[in-house]
């Protein structure tokens, strides 16, 4: 029965409509939240952040380049330009964010945003491993996709 199953789900998810409708869906969804993030920090948010980040140790000068990953690699994931090399990029990112800001911290908030940014890191692997998909840039200049 699970092997009917698996190959049901299989057989529907490799279907060309199917895949050229959830790569793109993917990108957008894992990329949202660094685009919001890296456009939250701008303007307004720019001070704050960089006294926070100040707080946990961590250079505030780092802030123009923690912009320009979330922000540049963001949209680039939603365009498939660069995929595999962004989402390494993004999900090292999560991983060492997630332990300098949140790894540690007794409140269950804390553990849950760590938790976030370790399954948003394992999104962009996979994502890393497979690239970006037939609807991408990555597949119209480089002939990498799915």
């Amino acid at each position: 029965m699970f092997q009917a199953i698996h190959n049901t789900v299989t057989r529907f998810l490799t279907q060309a409509t199917v895949a050229n409708i959830l790569f793109p869906l993917a990108r957008v969804l894992l990329a949202s939240i660094f685009v919001m993030a890296g456009y939250g920090k701008l303007g307004v948010g720019y001070e704050g952040t960089a006294q926070y980040m100040a707080s946990m140790g961590v250079p505030s000068l780092l802030l123009p380049l923690t912009i320009a990953l979330e922000l540049g690699g963001g949209i680039a994931l939603i365009l498939g330009w660069q995929t595999r090399t962004i989402a390494l990029l993004l999900a090292g990112f999560s991983i060492v964010t997630g332990i300098i800001f949140h790894a540690g911290l007794a409140e269950q908030i804390q553990q849950i945003m760590l938790m976030k940014n370790l399954s948003i890191a394992g999104g962009l692997l996979v994502l890393a491993l497979t690239g970006a998909g037939r609807l991408s840039l990555d597949r119209k200049l480089y002939g990498d996709g799915v």
